[in-house]
């Protein structure tokens, strides 16, 4: 009787786990890759099918753009000869003009239109033709044709019928001019009397053909992609081939071109290949063409092939690289938690293990993370609570105004005001309001020393005007020190206090002088607030030392030197010396900070 085994064969043989998910995802990978392989090349080829009829279209806009600013250009000079006074009366039906006035009139009219050339290399020449027989040109004499009589010219006849608006010519030899042929486009309007009722001549403006054969000639639609333009008869304007149609060496689909709506395109299919062909029409009456081959837009099928095996290989190559690297860093995190686990048993709280982005192990280590931290947290949730509810009371405290400094400054303002001191009201009240805005903003807490100099500055200005001939003061600020930074209204406190309590109870002894200095000393800012007020007592002096605030008023003592040791460290803070009748002076000490 056979035995049967109790062993499945596994489905990938290798006894790691790493081995394992190497192999699977190296599977997994190269089916992708193979499957994206031929996706992409059949996608490519369509892709580029379908947009390079929007490629051409949008080079063919800018081709009408460029074309129609020419023809714009033109009619714009055709709105001089409309406006222009003497062209209007050289041409008019008038039979008073004598010999001389009329090379009056020609000098002008002819100088106009050579300046108007000098700026304008584009156009070839500049005309009009009155119907009472007068011509004249941008040239000094102007000699006409008498082979080519106006009349008879396409671009007369073109004019006339449309009765005052600007028509454009297809190519043509212009031989109007004696001895001169040019092959131009023209622009021709006629010209209506001052009243509009009256054709009185034909203004014709003719512009070079090569303008338009280099706006063309730049444009690049591959390696044979060209460009071409019809006018509504199916004329050709420019084609870059032109000599090899004319000779029927070539043929060009005009009469689907011609049938084409503006912003259309077709396909035609011949021996050269599969031909994109874009039309857009101008304001004018041409019709551009953009002719584009799909396969000089894109690699040959062979090229973009192997270009398409090349990457893959490539990236197949990077992807089995980057599956033995992943495969490792999937066990890995394994052997990192359990190390990790082995230092929270020692009583190491401060670590944290790696995660990555995995299901099952990552939650397991952001498990272990969240119970290291939930216990760490609660060893210093209280400590971090009261460390921010004391800063955020002393930042609170820090943006308060005393009340009676504000009234009794309010009701020195209104003295001034009843007193007619306007100086003295604008100068106060400028420096009240800088001492709100330094103390209500709410920028960050570390200012420039400079900023700190100019607030003290303007609540010093304040108290002296309300005090008068009792309040004196002196800054000494070291202008080395201005750009460093420390706490905002840092001094204020110990300058109210001198005043509320040294100066102001000295009862007219002696004139009150506050002295501010700021100097650096090594790594560190040093500041005096100096008062030659009554002084403080050794039982008042170590009264305040220990605990007291100065009072009522103000931020207080003990909360600016709270404030000093939070941001800066216990090392810096205050120290305060006094003696009765002979004044007081606290120095501050913070760190010397870009």
């Amino acid at each position: 009787m056979p035995i049967e085994s109790k062993f499945r064969i596994p489905l990938f043989p290798f006894k790691t786990i790493q081995s394992n998910i190497s192999l699977a995802f190296s599977l997994l990978i190269l089916s992708a890759i193979l499957l994206t392989s031929l996706l992409s090349y059949r996608a490519s080829v369509d892709a580029v099918e379908r947009n390079s009829n929007g490629y051409i279209e949008e080079i063919i806009k800018q081709v009408n753009m460029n074309i129609q600013s020419y023809v714009d250009n033109m009619e714009n000079i055709s709105l001089l000869a409309l406006t222009n006074k003497d062209v209007k009366y050289y041409i008019s039906d008038n039979s008073f003009i004598s010999a001389e006035n009329r090379r009056i009139y020609e000098k002008r009219i002819s100088d106009l239109f050579q300046a108007i050339l000098y700026t304008r290399k584009d156009i070839a020449s500049i005309m009009v033709f009155g119907y009472n027989g007068r011509a004249v040109s941008d040239r000094r004499i102007t000699t006409v044709n008498p082979n080519a009589k106006p009349e008879d010219q396409e671009w007369f006849k073109m004019a006339q019928r449309e009765r005052g608006k600007s028509v454009i010519s297809a190519p043509h030899v212009q031989n109007i001019i004696a001895d001169e042929y040019r092959w131009v486009v023209s622009l021709s309007r006629e010209l209506k009397s001052t009243d509009g009722i009256k054709a009185e001549g034909v203004f014709l403006v003719d512009l070079n053909l090569s303008v338009i054969n280099d706006i063309c000639n730049n444009i690049n639609l591959g390696k044979k992609g060209y460009l071409f333009i019809v006018d509504n008869q199916g004329t050709i304007v420019y084609h870059p081939q032109q000599q090899l149609i004319d000779s029927k060496l070539r043929s060009e689909r005009i009469d689907d071109v011609i049938q084409a709506a503006s912003g259309t395109s077709f396909v035609a299919k011949d021996g050269d290949g599969k031909r994109i062909y874009s039309v857009q029409d101008t304001n004018f009456g041409w019709k551009i063409a953009g002719v584009a081959y799909t396969d000089d837009l894109i690699a040959s099928n062979r090229v973009l092939r192997n270009a398409i095996l090349l990457y893959s290989l490539c990236g197949l190559t990077i992807s089995l690289l980057l599956s033995v690297w992943l495969s490792h860093r999937l066990s890995k995190p394994i052997k990192v938690l359990q190390r990790d686990m082995k230092q929270v048993e020692k009583g190491n709280f401060d670590i944290q293990t790696e995660i990555g982005q995995m299901n099952e192990i990552g939650q397991l280590g952001r498990s272990f993370n969240l119970m290291v931290s939930r216990t760490k947290f609660l060893m210093q949730e209280m400590i971090d609570n009261q460390e921010s509810k004391r800063k955020s009371e002393l930042l609170l405290l820090q943006s308060q105004i005393n009340p009676h400094f504000l009234y009794n400054t309010l009701d020195s303002i209104v003295w001034m005001a009843e007193q007619k001191q306007h100086e003295e009201v604008v100068l106060m009240t400028a420096a009240l309001a800088k001492l709100f805005r330094a103390s209500i903003t709410k920028d960050q807490e570390l200012v420039p020393i400079r900023v700190e100099v100019e607030h003290i500055t303007n609540y010093l200005l304040i108290q002296k005007m309300r005090y008068n001939d009792e309040l004196d003061y002196i800054i000494d600020i070291d202008e080395s020190i201005l750009s460093f930074k420390t706490l905002k209204i840092l001094l204020q406190p110990f300058v109210e206090n001198a005043i509320y309590h040294g100066i102001r109870k000295m009862y007219g002894r002696d004139d009150g002088m506050i002295t501010i200095r700021g100097r650096q000393v090594k790594d560190q800012i040093v500041f005096e607030v100096e008062d030659n007020g009554l002084g403080m007592t050794t039982e008042q002096l170590a009264r305040i030392r220990v605990n007291a605030e100065s009072g009522s008023e103000g931020i207080g003592i003990r909360n600016v030197n709270e404030r000093i040791k939070l941001y800066f460290g216990h090392e810096y803070g205050i120290q305060i010396r006094s003696e009765i009748e002979s004044g007081t002076c606290v120095t501050i000490t913070i760190p010397k900070l870009d």
